[in-house]
């Protein structure tokens, strides 16, 4: 979380307050539908083309190429009905209702702009119109493949944005450990406050007692080691005594 702001980090303030990596995956993920799309587009024109050679190409090939261009463009719908879901984590009896209103419109969206470019490609390039069918015969049949189609995408999208949110932590080196500097007459020693066990009030000097056994006297008050090293996890036990509180094995 970043600040107090409650708000992700690396948000942009757009919609769902989505992040750089989730719009990363979103927009792979969006690639990823419109390959699929344009594979089945491919082959669906060679099947075509096999079975009804007399038909040629080009027809096929407007059939098959609007209704892609369509689905690609219209994937918006699924993509953000998955973000909905990654964000809202909405009851079963809200979710289902909701599925069902954007499969709808996905399919009302998908027929509607297929057969306005058909209608234009064929008045283009055959100075004819296109005739689409009777409506009540042919929706169910297109909206059984939208119905499959909404799914697929919404899928994909779904598992994108979860694969956004596992991505690999960041590596953070070490800090190193905290020292502290000993001015033993004149010789300085630089010892790791993790080895220092505890530091002893000796007249006009103290004295540092460490993990190896040494022991080092600095010319100092307690008083003033004390504020040097109690933020570094050295506690005050005694007027005469400093400890390490990582190393007490008992009390």
């Amino acid at each position: 979380m970043a600040g107090t702001s409650g708000k992700p980090s690396g948000t942009s303030g757009a919609i769902f307050e989505m992040n750089g990596d989730e719009r990363l995956w979103l927009r792979r993920a969006w690639l990823l539908g419109a390959g699929l799309i344009s594979a089945i587009c491919v082959v669906n024109v060679l099947t075509i083309r096999h079975d009804k050679p007399e038909l040629g190409t080009l027809p096929p090939a407007i059939w098959e190429s609007s209704s892609a261009l369509v689905a690609v463009l219209i994937f918006l719908i699924p993509a953000v009905m998955a973000v909905w879901m990654i964000r809202a984590r909405p009851r079963w009896w809200i979710a289902a209702p909701a599925h069902l209103a954007a499969v709808l419109l996905y399919s009302i969206l998908h027929i509607t702009g297929f057969v306005a470019l058909r209608k234009l490609a064929y008045l283009i390039l055959f100075h004819e119109p296109y005739v689409f069918g009777s409506l009540v015969k042919e929706f169910p049949y297109e909206f059984r493949k939208d119905v499959l189609a909404y799914g697929l995408a919404s899928i994909i999208f779904h598992l994108a944005l979860r694969r956004s949110g596992q991505s690999a932590p960041v590596m953070v080196a070490a800090a190193p450990p905290a020292v502290f500097d000993i001015q033993d007459g004149g010789r300085l020693t630089r010892v790791p406050v993790v080895e220092i066990l505890a530091v002893t009030a000796a007249g006009n000097y103290a004295e540092f007692t460490l993990a190896d056994g040494r022991k080092l006297l600095m010319r100092t008050s307690l008083a003033a080691l004390e504020k040097d090293l109690a933020p570094m996890g050295l506690v005050r036990t005694h007027r005469s005594w400093l400890v390490n509180k990582v190393k007490v094995t008992g009390l």
